[in-house]
């Protein structure tokens, strides 16, 4: 696979219309401060790294991003939503306009890879769907589209517990690309890939985001997949924020501060240790 910083560094985000934006972000679960005054804005078009140690606050923003954890205190706005204020429908719409990847991937693996697909558009239709021929012939056509897009066009009627690791995490791509999402939010999507499939999937995002213009705003440990493919790095210790910064201004060594008793003779291109 070629180096994605060159095309990153030649691609910039053509301008800086706000999707995320916190203020003072708080997030406590019981005695525990998970979040303790995170600000942020992250453009849209960008592909954002978050890094930091396990406990950092890494998931815990993102699921405060689109509301699956509430906020203690503070501010958040997505895509001009503002998540402390909004309950209930206005969540479930928003929701709607994110895309979520998990590290598990969380396909139905008795079921095909289009009809997995499929499932990322139930957002926008009516009515329950049972198979893939209950879904109209232009969804049908879309979801192979966005399979083709992933390179597994090929195995649409296959069923998804079937496929590798990294294949598997490509159709949970693609579901979340058939929710014509304007935000992905991504939790260590590569943690449970080996390094070719973990760059595979990395450089999938890139494109998206690049491509479709699509905010993309991932956790990771892998220090050197996120210089390569990420615009910005934020680190988190803590619950706190204690780096944000475009990835080509950082060399390994300085985002590897973020990681204090990380040795940096030890390799980040595996899962979390």
């Amino acid at each position: 696979m070629t180096d994605a910083r060159p095309a990153r560094a030649a691609i910039a985000v053509p301008e800086r219309e706000i999707s995320i934006r916190t203020k003072n972000l708080r997030k406590s679960f019981g005695a525990s401060q998970a979040l303790k005054g995170v600000d942020l804005e992250v453009a849209k078009g960008e592909l954002t790294v978050l890094l930091g140690l396990s406990g950092s606050g890494k998931s815990t923003l993102l699921r405060c991003l689109n509301g699956l954890h509430s906020i203690t205190s503070g501010e958040a706005t997505v895509l001009d939503e503002p998540v402390h204020e909004s309950h209930n429908r206005r969540l479930r719409a928003l929701r709607s306009r994110v895309g979520f990847i998990f590290q598990h991937f969380n396909l139905v693996g008795r079921l095909s890879c289009l009809e997995n697909v499929l499932i990322g558009a139930t957002g926008r239709i009516r009515g329950p769907r049972y198979g893939v021929l209950s879904y109209t012939k232009a969804q049908r056509r879309e979801a192979l589209t966005h399979l083709e897009r992933v390179g597994l066009g090929e195995l649409a009627f296959q069923r998804a517990d079937s496929l590798s690791g990294g294949q598997q995490q490509r159709v949970a791509i693609a579901r979340a690309l058939m929710q014509k999402p304007e935000l992905i939010l991504a939790d260590e999507p590569v943690a449970s890939l080996d390094p070719e499939n973990a760059a595979n999937v990395m450089d999938l995002l890139f494109q998206v985001c690049l491509e479709n213009r699509i905010t993309v705003v991932c956790t990771l440990h892998q220090v050197d997949l996120a210089l390569n493919w990420a615009h910005r790095i934020i680190g988190l210790r803590n619950g706190e924020k204690v780096m944000d910064q475009a990835a080509s201004q950082l060399d390994r060594e300085q985002v590897l501060n973020i990681y204090k008793q990380i040795d940096p003779e030890l390799s980040t291109d595996g899962p979390e240790q």
